[in-house]
């Protein structure tokens, strides 16, 4: 009765919002309690998913870019060079005015994002077109005075991991190659996380201040809203002139760079989270689940057999690397398979008398349910093609239902009544008043123009009656 009780408590995925919150707290990923608004804090278990996570990201940069660190603390003078760029974010800005006591004779900016933190040194740093390309990330932690409504993980005061790469080219084609290389990493990233993805380049009215143009990459949720989950800019030679970054081509000249930047941030984990968790509560994929199995005696009166062949097949697929936890405690089976359900942990393996006789064991899997018997001699090779079934199957999953709420639609009527559902895809002559329009009369927001569509034949602008040239992702965002 206690265990049914407790399994009641996470409301039905259906309420996203509740569902969400109350995951977030009893699957032990942040704790909203700071009392801060806006700054949560992560639990341990949640944090091991965010380094599972980051390592991936960092696996994939780290081929042909190099990782480092810059200050928080940005002097307002170097702040406030690149005028577009400060008006996207003048009204976010944390400042620092005194240090203890004293009036500051500076006033530091807590960092909003790193440009303005990072070009200054790139103007000592690059000098001859052999410094080029230059690529560096960092995984930072950056502040937004954030006033709509803050959310755990998707709307923050502090974004705690901000993944930001920085790179400068020699021309503006070499970063336009760059942008599109971000996004395919991302793309991969995402992939790995079992997450897909939708790459669309934005309005310019939604582009990154400063940039020549913005790609950028987003999940779909549950409730049908969508998450923009990485962006990539064009810079241009926009920073590159505001601060004076200069290489000396093969012919003796000073040339502006050209740059780029790109980011991601935890709503990476917001998005594996919703897209793959179910009223029982997390469903991870392997490869950045914490526990990737866990091992549960069934024991009776005499147990020490079964505990005893438990710690052996635990030391087994401990030693051949996959992340194991023999869960030895007090509590019922029933209590334990809830709270490893719970944790999203994808492989369960059960041992009892019975089992133990028969020389096998019982493998459940977190995302289908379906339960197995397996000799134990062979139980390591059958977990590792189990995980990467698991992976496989959660991709899929996610991928179907992505295709399935992506609506090809003619009139602003019909792309309305699609919102709910998911994802409109519009017809749009490419003007700024038109698609300011569209957004006003269905009462979403242009995501972009997909990045691998063909242009669009024989279809009309819904608002002006103009042939359109491309179609647009239309949709609520969070």
């Amino acid at each position: 009765m206690k265990e049914k009780e407790k399994e009641a408590t996470l409301p039905d995925k259906k309420d996203f919002s509740e569902w969400y919150n109350e995951l977030l707290q009893v699957a032990e990923i942040m704790d909203v309690r700071y009392p801060v608004k806006g700054l949560y804090v992560w639990y341990p278990f949640g944090f091991a998913i965010r380094k599972n996570v980051y390592n991936i990201i960092r696996e994939l940069l780290d081929t042909d870019h190099m990782e480092t660190m810059f200050p928080l603390l940005i002097p307002e003078q170097e702040f406030m060079k690149e005028a577009e760029h400060i008006k996207g974010f003048e009204d976010e800005v944390y400042w620092v005015t005194h240090g203890g006591t004293s009036l500051l004779d500076v006033k530091l900016a807590l960092r909003p994002t790193s440009e303005t933190a990072i070009y200054p040194m790139y103007k000592l740093w690059v000098r001859s077109h052999a410094d080029l390309p230059l690529k560096l990330y960092q995984v930072v932690n950056t502040f937004r005075y954030e006033t709509k409504h803050t959310r755990p993980l998707i709307r923050l005061r502090e974004i705690t991991s901000f993944k930001e790469a920085h790179t400068v080219h020699a021309t503006w084609e070499e970063a336009a190659k760059q942008v599109n290389e971000a996004i395919s990493i991302y793309t991969e990233f995402y992939r790995r996380l079992a997450v897909p993805v939708l790459a669309s380049k934005r309005p310019d009215w939604d582009k990154f201040p400063g940039a020549d143009y913005t790609i950028a990459v987003d999940a779909l949720m549950p409730d049908g809203k969508t998450l923009q989950v990485g962006t990539a800019h064009h810079l241009g030679d926009n920073f590159a002139r505001t601060f004076d970054i200069k290489y000396e081509n093969p012919a003796g000249e000073q040339i502006y760079a050209n740059q780029t930047c790109y980011g991601i941030s935890e709503r990476s984990i917001a998005a594996l989270i919703s897209i793959h968790g179910d009223n029982k509560g997390l469903v991870l994929p392997p490869e950045v689940a914490p526990i990737q199995i866990v091992v549960i005696p069934i024991v009776f009166k005499d147990s020490s057999e079964v505990i005893e062949a438990c710690e052996k097949v635990s030391e087994l697929l401990q030693k051949d690397g996959i992340r194991t936890k023999l869960d030895l405690s007090d509590d019922r089976p029933g209590a334990k398979y809830y709270k490893w359900e719970m944790k999203g942990v994808p492989l369960r393996l059960e041992i009892g008398p019975r089992d133990l006789k028969n020389n096998v064991a019982v493998l459940v899997r977190r995302d289908t349910g379906e339960k197995q018997q397996v000799p134990i001699d062979k139980i390591v090779h059958k977990v590792h093609e189990l995980l990467k079934s698991i992976h496989q199957n959660l991709f899929e999953k996610a991928v179907t239902d992505l295709q399935s709420r992506i609506f090809t639609c003619s009139s602003l009527e019909d792309a309305k009544d699609k919102l709910s559902a998911g994802i409109s895809l519009l017809p749009w002559c490419g003007e700024k008043k038109c698609g300011l329009q569209i957004e006003e009369k269905i009462g979403a927001g242009i995501l972009g123009i997909p990045t691998e569509q063909k242009e669009s034949q024989n279809v009309q602008c819904p608002v002006c009656g103009r042939d359109a040239s491309v179609k647009v992702y239309v949709a609520k965002k969070y």
